[in-house]
Parts: structure tokens; sequence; C-alpha cells
């Protein structure tokens, strides 16, 4: 075949497939859609999951299955959507823990936290709370806390959503800032240990506050102040905890990831359904009442928005010291 019939017949090929692939695109989804969770169900990753989910399977016709895939601190969630097919049938929810927080801690992770994945969107971010129980931390502010702890050093402990979580950075975060020294006790996911902190089993967390604003508006756990850098417009009553320990920041965020390699309509597809999602007047007032923002981007925006937040916590794990055993 000559050169130029040869290029001519490439080209067609090319032009073929392309063609032949966007009726598939356009109709993604024609089964029902897989959204791992790698915590428990019940904590806020769950629920803001949920809460999207339900209005883009309106949306799409077809059902998003939830599937809570718990342990490893996201690491088990993540490692089985890295080895899903990359066709947008499978996803995973990406939060400050599984993506930024976890590869500052371990360095065996079987994947890259930005690489391994292709960025879908930004869903909801939401501060932290340092919550107690009153039963056996008398404190009322975070300066008598600080306080407590230097009196009893190493004696206090603090639960998190599992090693290597946002919400253990947090207490780190906040060790390393207040020069004080507390037992971090690791859980599979926050509900978990939000109910041994109920059960005075542990003293302290720094949870997210779309998981513990229920127990603090009941009274069965006492709110000292809010990780962000400014009070927050649910609870304005409660300081920020960078009023005593300025600079203190430690928020959570909630978005969804695909495998690597899924194909860009397909991902292009799921962000704006999951973007509209989010802007609906129930989500974003539920969000509210939970203490978080209903928050989007594009998946560009969303992948700088990861490394970003990996780079802020792997300065802390270098200067705090903090390695996975």
């Amino acid at each position: 075949m000559p050169a130029r019939a040869h290029a001519i017949a490439i080209a067609s090929a090319v032009v073929f497939a392309a063609t032949a692939a966007q009726p598939q695109d356009n109709a993604y989804p024609t089964r029902p859609v897989e959204l791992v969770v790698p915590f428990s169900a019940g904590g806020a990753t769950d629920v803001i999951a949920r809460l999207a989910s339900q209005l883009v399977t309106e949306e799409w016709g077809q059902p998003i299955v939830i599937q809570n895939k718990a342990g490893a601190t996201g690491a088990i969630g993540g490692e089985y959507v890295v080895r899903a097919a990359p066709d947008g049938y499978t996803l995973l929810v990406a939060t400050a823990s599984t993506h930024a927080v976890l590869p500052a801690y371990r360095t065996d992770l079987k994947y890259d936290t930005v690489q391994s994945f292709d960025t879908v969107t930004l869903l909801a971010t939401f501060p932290n709370l340092l919550v107690v129980n009153p039963r056996t931390v008398p404190a009322k502010t975070v300066a008598e806390f600080i306080d407590f702890l230097k009196s009893r050093p190493g004696k206090v402990n603090f639960g998190s959503s599992g090693a290597g979580s946002s919400v253990h950075f947090a207490g780190e975060l906040f060790k390393l800032m207040t020069h004080t020294d507390m037992q971090h006790v690791p859980y599979r996911g926050s509900a978990p240990a939000l109910a041994d902190l109920l059960a005075g089993n542990v003293d302290v967390m720094f949870d997210n506050m779309t998981n513990v604003w229920p127990q603090v508006q009941q009274g069965q756990i006492r709110a000292l102040g809010v990780a962000s850098l400014e009070r927050t417009p649910l609870a304005p009553e409660i300081p920020a905890i960078a009023e005593t320990v300025p600079g203190f920041e430690a928020t959570s965020w909630v978005g969804i990831v695909a495998p690597a390699g899924t194909p860009k309509p397909i991902v292009q597809k799921i962000a704006k359904s999951f973007t509209q999602a989010m802007k609906d007047p129930t989500v974003i007032k539920r969000l509210a009442e939970l203490g978080g923002t209903a928050e989007t981007n594009t998946p560009t925006e969303f992948r700088n928005f990861i490394a970003d937040d990996r780079a802020k916590w792997r300065r802390l794990a270098e200067q705090a010291k903090i390695v996975a055993p």
C-alpha cells in the first residue's frame, strides 16, 4: 500500500475508533455504579457520599451502590479502586485522610494518591472539632485543656478514625504546636472511635464536625474549639483553636476520584453530575446543619488541591517525626 494511502487508512481508523467510543461515553452509565467509601458506615464521609449519590442516582436513572470498605485508614478501599477497570463504574470517595494525610504517614502504599487516580471533583469541606468527654476531661476552654495536658503528660488519650487519618494528624499537630503529649488510639473509622469517646474509653477527639456535632448539641460531649482559622457560622459561640494556638488549622474534605485512565468524557460527566448535586438546597442545608460546606471544583483543580494538601501534611510528618510502625 502506498505511504499516502496507508496514512489515510490509519487516520480513518483513529477517527472511527473515537467516533465509536463517543456514544458509549455519552450513554454512561448503562448499569449500576459502585461508589466505595473507605470507612465504616455512619461517619461523615459516608453521610456525604449518600447525600450526593441519591441525587445523582435520580439524574442517571442507574443506582449508585455504596460499598463501605473500611480498614487501614482508607488504604483497603483505595487499593480496591486502583485495581478496578477504569471505566467509570467503580469510584472512590477520597478524603483528606486517604489522599493527603495517609501518604504522609505511610511510605508503603501500593498506589500514589495523585498519579494512580483520575480526580473528579471536591464535594465538601468541614473543620475538625476538638471535643472531650466531660466526665474524664474537666477543661472547658482550649487554654484549660492545654494546662490539663501539661499536668498529665502522656496520660490523656485521643481517638481517631485510624492511624494516618486527618483526625489523627490533627491531634499530632495540636501536640506539636502546644508542646503537650497525648496517647493516640486508632480505630477503624470515626463511628467506633466516637462510640468509645462517648463511653469514656478515650478522652479526646479532633473529629470532623459533621460527625460529632449532634452529640455536642445533645450535651454528651463538650466542644472546646473548632480547627479552622475562624469560627464556624454553625456554632459561632465555639472559639477557633487558633484564637489560643495561633495558626492552628486542621480542616477535612471529601471528594470523588476514579481509577487512572478513566475516559475523560466519563470523568467530566461524573464531575458535572456530582457538582450539580452539591448545589441542591437540600444537600447544602443538611451539610450546614452538620457543620460542612458544599464546595466543588474541576478535575484539574481537585488534583492540584490534593497535591497541595498532601505536601502540607508531609511537612508535619517530617517535623514531628511521625512514621508508620
